[in-house]
């Protein structure tokens, strides 16, 4: 069996039982990005960390003009493999734009479910949610696999919860087309799958794609975008193609975009910078054509559009060489471990670990998210699980505090949420939604560390 483009392409929107109405102006998957754009959760991104936390340097990049980066690239990618397919005349009423827009749109939504901190942040969930006491009385009515989501916590299916439940959530969710949500799904797989009924390992299985709440939403998605299913027992489909390309476009930007920050923050020198992004280039005469200019920093820009764009196009070139096995669900790992300039791009990303993703800055913000994002999850579940236990008699600290939380994070009408499976997940909601400043701020301040206008 095999997947197939038209169906893989699909435009209907989860969540609505229309076909998604025809606009002169923009194609279904245009709206997508329009509607990622415009939403909260999107605009929170520009005060999460990319590399750098809560950085003082207004040139370092955020979550925001990261997502903003790997978008761009996502749609050249997109195209470039569109214009390839759709020259073969088999796929009418589809232009390679369409392509293109579907990545794009994937690739502006793939960091909204990341909380503050970046991915410590992540670890700091699942650590809380392993040695705190709070958080081994509020799991213990839960069911294996929902404990298992929140054990193993992952920003990819938060992401897929905000974008399909949590953004607009009387809509509910933002109504992305079938074909954007399958491509933003990297591992299309839930949380337990025990290890005797694992038939395939990959890139898409080692993480999860969403929780158990939002399990029977991916799979409308995969259903109506025929995904090939793996398990008949559990929740696990091959990975949507497009979804390698979204992938790609993140690894290549956090490769060469990360270095590039570093080159500018100091902590690399101009010369290892500039012969890096030349071996992945793979052309030394550009070394001279740089050289000619006057600022360093515009050199180094020059060298990683030249090396992001010979990325691109050796990455596009290897997913049609892919194609077929890919469209059968056989080839499942990143497509920038096989293009010829993979080892130097893994060589990037290794001097990235020793020099800028290990500064003493950042190695001790990120510990210090641990305490934060920790301390919060502590008191606000807590609180939730003494008002759901005792209502109206539980502390005055627990009802104060839930009033600093917003009613869809509680409840219609603000009342807590039968479900203590639910209640931990809008718990999580509220904490892992924070940005990184107002994390710190409103821990300070519950902690009593510090007080409002101080």
């Amino acid at each position: 069996m095999s997947m197939q483009w038209p169906q893989l392409l699909c435009a209907d929107r989860l969540g609505s039982s229309k076909p998604a109405g025809a606009e002169p102006q923009r194609s279904p998957f245009q709206r997508d990005s329009d509607r990622i754009i415009f939403s909260s959760a999107f605009r929170r991104l520009q005060d999460k960390t990319q590399v750098f936390p809560l950085a003082d340097n207004d040139y370092v990049r955020t979550r925001l003009t990261h997502s903003l980066e790997v978008a761009s690239v996502a749609r050249s990618l997109g195209t470039i493999v569109g214009t390839a397919i759709c020259d073969r005349g088999e796929l009418p009423g589809i232009h390679p734009s369409d392509f293109g827009a579907v990545v794009a749109a994937a690739a502006l939504a793939h960091d909204l479910g990341n909380p503050p901190f970046g991915h410590s942040g992540e670890d700091a969930i699942r650590v809380w949610f392993e040695t705190s006491k709070v958080a081994h009385d509020a799991r213990t009515p839960l069911k294996k696999n929902e404990q298992e989501d929140l054990a193993r916590f992952e920003g990819n299916a938060q992401g897929f919860r905000l974008v399909t439940r949590l953004q607009m959530p009387d809509n509910p969710g933002l109504r992305l087309t079938c074909a954007t949500l399958g491509a933003f799904t990297k591992y299309s797989i839930e949380a337990l799958v025990p290890d005797k009924a694992r038939i395939h390992e990959g890139a898409s299985t080692k993480k999860f794609g969403f929780f158990q709440s939002e399990r029977e939403l991916f799979a409308e998605v995969a259903t109506r975008c025929g995904l090939l299913r793996r398990s008949p027992l559990h929740a696990w489909w091959a990975r949507h193609p497009l979804a390698f390309l979204v992938e790609a476009a993140d690894d290549i930007c956090y490769r060469l975009v990360d270095f590039e920050d570093g080159f500018r923050l100091g902590f690399l020198e101009y010369e290892e910078v500039r012969d890096r992004f030349l071996a992945v280039i793979g052309d030394p005469a550009l070394r001279e054509r740089a050289e000619v200019m006057r600022e360093k920093k515009e050199r180094i820009e020059f060298l990683r559009a030249l090396a992001i764009g010979m990325a691109v196009q050796q990455t596009a070139e290897f997913f049609l060489t892919k194609e077929a096995e890919i469209l059968r669900g056989e080839f499942d790992q990143p497509l920038i471990d096989h293009i010829p300039a993979g080892d130097e791009l893994e060589t990037i990303k290794r001097r990235s670990v020793e020099t800028i993703y290990s500064t003493t800055r950042g190695v001790e913000i990120e510990a210090a998210g641990f305490a934060v994002l920790g301390g919060l999850l502590d008191d606000f579940v807590a609180a939730v699980s003494d008002v759901a236990r005792r209502g109206k008699h539980a502390s005055p600290r627990s009802h104060k505090l839930l009033r600093l939380v917003p009613e869809q994070s509680l409840g219609p009408g603000r009342e807590v949420d039968a479900s203590p499976y639910q209640r931990l997940l809008r718990m999580i909601d509220f904490v892992s939604g924070m940005t990184d400043s107002y994390a710190v701020s409103l821990f300070k301040k519950i902690r009593g560390i510090s007080l409002p206008g101080q």
